[in-house]
């Protein structure tokens, strides 16, 4: 059988998946949990609890702060000890609710069964319902973008959803925390598709996986037997194959064009498959996001694995159940070492989006010294949204804004293929991010005017 696999570009860094065949263990529980307001993409949300207040497993902590936010809920009982502000993977200290941990109360609501639901028993729940429950829970991508699902599910009227693809394809290497979520919750996650096949009105869905994860991809075939209008589609292996513009061209052959275009304008909604666990728990059992699976992982980490974490847990006591931050200089990540974020400390508390915490020695992460361009071409065969990342870099150090906006800058996914391919070392990818959030920030100022 040929694999399918998207048409532009692409890299084949190393596996690395250390913690592929270890179960998933529930994280012990933090003495302080911090849950920063900026969890997702929009505004950041807004607290209804004060000091001194009492909170459970499940409370609401924080309300949507505007239309593109989404609220967000303690996944620890205890006793709201301040509102201030944390550092969270940015770097920065940002407005955050610390609560210090007493018990582990939850909240009477959740259905905390094994039971499996199933859409078929619940022929109450129409598309508005699912949408307004996963709304209500505070669901984001989960795959790391972060961005509120409920609106994901309400397509503007210019474009029509034919179908929902599932993102199983975990392209970035040493992360393994949504393999384990397919291996370990597969019934759920297609009970999670359903429900959101029927909150999109589509009748069509796919669930993308590479092969170099057999397991997943039988096991899901096997129980997809009971859902005829679903398909798990194996895919070759090739990175960025997580994006969405290139799941949707390896899926349905369909390319989405550059922005503002969105998956949705070529008929195709796109979420992960941790994000359909989640909608399966927020519609079924009442269960609102607080806890994500996370991998902790590196060649040097003595035990790396997989946790079911709750959200607000700092990432050293991650660490510290692996064995420890390994001995030497070690660079922290959250995410994989494509395009996860160095972080400043170990403190940084796990969020919504918190798919993986690498460390990798100084050995692996040190750069090599840039050397002048040497005009291969190579970074332009590996870019998955056929742009020119030599002169996008070159022309953002400049700060040829105007010119940068022309060549298409925004179309970007900072993947760092083309870092990772260009043989002179060159840090491409840092200029182009600086480029296109400068970018980005002129063209909304423009509109502002308008």
């Amino acid at each position: 059988m040929k694999l399918k696999t998207f048409r532009i570009g692409g890299v084949h860094p190393h596996d690395n998946k250390i913690s592929a065949e270890m179960p998933t263990q529930v994280a012990k529980l933090p003495s302080e949990a911090t849950f920063p307001l900026s969890q997702h993409i929009g505004a950041p949300a807004k607290p209804v609890v004060a000091k001194g207040d009492k909170v459970k497993v499940g409370t609401l902590i924080a309300e949507a702060g505007a239309f593109v936010s989404a609220p967000i809920y303690s996944s620890v009982s205890g006793t709201v000890s301040k509102i201030d502000t944390a550092v969270d993977a940015s770097g920065y200290r940002k407005p955050a609710i610390i609560i210090k941990v007493e018990g582990d109360e939850w909240e009477e609501s959740i259905d905390r069964s094994d039971k499996l639901e199933t859409l078929a028993q619940h022929p109450e729940l129409t598309p508005e319902e699912i949408v307004e429950r996963i709304k209500k829970a505070g669901i984001v991508g989960m795959g790391g973008a972060g961005f509120p699902t409920f609106i994901k599910l309400c397509p503007p009227p210019t474009a029509k959803a034919e179908c929902v693809i599932l993102n199983g394809v975990e392209c970035e290497p040493y992360i393994t925390s949504d393999y384990r979520l397919m291996l370990e919750h597969a019934d759920e996650i297609l009970v999670g598709l359903d429900l959101l096949m029927k909150a999109s009105k589509v009748n069509k869905g796919y669930i993308g996986i590479e092969d170099n994860k057999p397991k997943a991809i039988e096991l899901l075939q096997q129980k997809a037997t009971s859902y005829p209008n679903v398909e798990i589609v194996p895919l070759a292996k090739k990175y960025p194959q997580g994006g969405e513009k290139q799941l949707v061209d390896a899926v349905i052959r369909r390319q989405v064009p550059a922005p503002p275009a969105i998956p949705v304008n070529v008929g195709a909604i796109v979420q992960n498959v941790g994000t359909a666990f989640a909608v399966y728990e927020a519609v079924m059992k009442n269960k609102p996001l607080f806890e994500r699976y996370t991998t902790v992982t590196g060649k040097k980490v003595k035990k790396p694995g997989n946790f079911l974490v709750r959200m607000g847990t700092p990432m050293k006591d991650l660490i510290e159940e692996c064995g420890g931050m390994p001995e030497g200089d070690n660079k922290l990540l959250g995410g994989g070492p494509m395009m996860g974020k160095a972080l400043t400390t170990d403190e940084v508390p796990v969020c919504k989006g918190s798919n993986s915490i690498t460390i990798l020695s100084d050995e692996e992460a040190r750069r090599k010294e840039p050397q002048p361009c040497i005009r291969c071409a190579k970074c332009v065969s590996a870019c998955p949204m056929g742009l020119e990342p030599y002169l996008l870099a070159t022309g953002s150090a400049k700060h040829m804004w105007e010119r940068m906006e022309q060549e298409d800058i925004t179309s970007c996914i900072e993947c760092g293929s083309c870092q990772f391919t260009c043989p002179a070392h060159r840090p491409l990818l840092d200029n182009i991010r600086l480029g296109k959030s400068t970018v980005m920030g002129l063209i909304r100022a423009r509109n502002t005017k308008k």
